[in-house]
């Protein structure tokens, strides 16, 4: 199995699902992870509202929790808690404000959290560890702020709400964590309308935003080290990729990609971007030149969620999703 595959040779391999089904557009609409008992697993969400757990070593689904959430389910992260050395997974669906919290082995429920925002939708949440205490991080989007806003909120394991981090009536699309291994601190980092921002967790603090005046949704982020700068790379509505000295805030390089939307993104080797776009096609850039290496067109809709994996049998290649039923697919080098 070869891990130094040229990201330019990647072609469509194969569909993996039949039944997969995302709703809005927003990123991580699936996730993939190695567990603890070695099973590389995919899990999406059916139209039925269904969790399903699928093998992609074997390439057949392990488990199904049908009827999970009583409304669509928008959203999926994978954390490990070293702790008690188990997966977990958080669903989310934005049209009932509910976060589920799942243990993978049994696919027990261990928290429901319900009614998260009085006035909006849950568009994103993701995990953060802070002196060995595991949290789950939400968000808020409101179409029409108006004078109505709600604070970023963290909740414990166990469903308690711990505290409130003040937003700034943000419109928030994405929310991720980044631990900065040199001043030791966790920052939550959000996507939102018209910018995107940092907040120093125990400080509950805007650390900065990053802001060039587009007026339009901020989808999502990755964080990366280049040339010893920490780095944050983010998607746009407005068909822009942007590249922020996160510690700075200052504005690195903007790479124009078309007029479409651009939705998720994924990392390759710091050196390559694949970007999912509104157009149905996944694009390849080239981060240090700025410029399109190779044009992937395979899915029927809109492409939302992009994760690099390492396959067993293609070595490291893609997952996509589209949105709606566009299913998940796979790219990779043919073997």
């Amino acid at each position: 199995m070869s891990l130094n595959i040229n990201p330019k040779n990647i072609q469509f391999l194969k569909e993996i699902t039949k039944d997969s089904y995302s709703d809005y557009t927003l990123d991580n609409t699936f996730c993939v992870f190695n567990s603890i008992d070695n099973i590389l697993y995919l899990t999406y969400a059916t139209k039925y509202k269904s969790i399903i757990f699928y093998n992609l070593i074997n390439e057949q689904k392990i488990n199904e929790i049908k009827e999970a959430h009583k409304k669509l389910i928008t959203n999926f992260r994978h954390y490990f808690d070293k702790i008690n050395q188990i997966d977990l997974i958080i669903t989310i669906s934005s049209d009932d404000n509910t976060i589920k919290l799942w243990k993978v082995c049994n696919m027990e429920c261990l928290a429901n959290i319900q009614n998260i925002n009085e006035n909006g939708k849950l568009y994103s949440a993701c995990f953060l560890t802070n002196k060995n205490h595991n949290y789950i991080i939400t968000t808020h989007y409101r179409k029409y702020l108006g004078n109505i806003s709600e604070p970023i909120k963290v909740y414990d394991f166990n469903g308690n709400k711990i505290k409130e981090i003040k937003n700034s009536n943000d419109r928030t699309c994405f929310i991720d964590t980044f631990f900065d291994n040199e001043s030791s601190k966790n920052y939550i980092i959000t996507g939102n309308y018209s910018y995107s921002k940092s907040y120093e967790y125990n400080e509950d603090k805007i650390y900065h935003m990053y802001n060039d005046n587009d007026q339009q949704n901020h989808y999502s982020i990755v964080i990366s080290t280049n040339k010893g700068i920490t780095q944050m790379i983010e998607s746009s509505e407005d068909g822009n990729i942007r590249i922020w000295n996160f510690h700075s805030g200052i504005l690195l390089k903007k790479i124009k990609i078309g007029n479409d939307c651009l939705f998720g993104i994924s990392l390759w080797n710091n050196e390559y971007l694949f970007i999912g776009c509104e157009d149905k096609t996944i694009e390849l850039i080239e981060l240090d030149r700025g410029i399109n290496a190779k044009n992937l067109i395979k899915h029927r809709n809109n492409v939302l969620t992009i994760k690099t994996i390492i396959h067993p049998k293609y070595g490291k290649c893609l997952i996509s999703q589209g949105f709606a039923n566009d299913q998940i697919r796979l790219w990779g080098i043919k073997k």
